[in-house]
């Protein structure tokens, strides 16, 4: 077994101990970390492995989180069925978007990608009626389980988000090492070059973003069924910009980086919260340390100076 492998099912490991060792507070907390991961996961996916900065991510996330919501409350399907919904509706989504935005590039792509989002947040708020907008709905605690399996409850909520994770942890270790994820780099560091050696960089960053909207969309279903509400504010600009955030601060094209940037700033916003309503600033504050002198992440950092084998 490789160090990689053994580091990544170490922290998989360590992640099912934790909920035997935690208070319930941060059982919980854990949990919605685990779900954020995948959704950072998928947009470093596109970002930090194939060069694509998106400002539209949330448009994917909350066509994950509606496809269910709805799919349960709306239409009456099965929880199993509407988690599916909610994976293939990532999916889908993004590859309708990227069709078209993938025919711009760099700065252009970022505005785009917003543009879509932005535009799939008030197809939400004007669609009220139906997804109630911002105020949202709760999906009902029956809706929530599979068989006997109730996900409202802390333990099987805990398990589902754990399997979630290690789930998408182990495919993204998979896949940054295959050919695919080795052509996606390829984009991001020579998109000309790859373009001689006969890759379709349109194909390329196509296939990276739809798995990207995959995972966005999983987080997205699992987040609405394991927490119990769906909301237009989750697929606002701010769900666009905290996975960015979270590839940065963990280390962009790493794969244990998205989890390692949300769980920091997840208890950073918490912590500091505690103390001040300025929170946000001092999340300010951490980031501009961390780009002086981490600017490819903490995980980025430790890779270049001296663990060239972390994926």
């Amino acid at each position: 077994m490789s160090r990689a492998l053994a580091l990544h099912l170490a922290v998989i490991a360590a992640l099912f101990a934790a909920q035997f060792l935690v208070p319930p507070y941060h059982h919980t907390n854990l949990a919605r970390i685990m779900v954020l991961s995948v959704f950072a996961m998928g947009y470093n996916i596109a970002f930090g492995y194939t060069g694509l900065l998106s400002l539209g991510h949330a448009l994917f996330f909350g066509a994950g989180l509606y496809a269910t919501g709805l799919g349960i409350e709306q239409f009456g399907l099965t929880t199993a069925v509407a988690l599916l919904a909610g994976l293939l509706a990532g999916g889908i989504v993004a590859a309708a978007s990227g069709v078209l935005a993938l025919r711009t590039g760099g700065v252009s792509f970022m505005i785009v990608t917003l543009m879509f989002a932005q535009a799939g947040y008030l197809t939400i708020l004007y669609f009220g009626a139906y997804t109630r907008g911002d105020e949202g709905f709760v999906i009902a605690r029956a809706a929530r389980a599979i068989g006997p399996v109730d996900f409202s409850a802390d333990t099987p909520r805990y398990l589902a988000a754990l399997a979630l994770f290690s789930v998408a942890l182990l495919v993204n270790f998979a896949l940054v090492r295959s050919a695919t994820g080795r052509s996606m780099i390829a984009m991001r560091e020579n998109e000309d070059r790859s373009l001689m050696l006969g890759y379709n960089p349109f194909r390329v960053k196509l296939l990276a973003l739809v798995i990207s909207g995959l995972y966005a969309g999983a987080a997205g279903a699992a987040y609405g069924v394991l927490f119990g509400y769906v909301g237009a504010s989750f697929a606002g600009i701010q769900y666009s910009i905290l996975p960015l955030l979270y590839v940065l601060m963990g280390g962009a094209g790493t794969v244990l980086g998205p989890f390692l940037g949300a769980l920091l700033m997840f208890y950073l916003i918490d912590i500091s919260s505690g103390y001040t309503t300025a929170h946000l600033a001092v999340v300010g504050g951490a980031l501009l340390v961390l780009v002086l002198f981490a600017p490819k992440g903490i995980l980025g950092a430790i890779r270049e100076r001296g663990a060239r084998w972390l994926p």
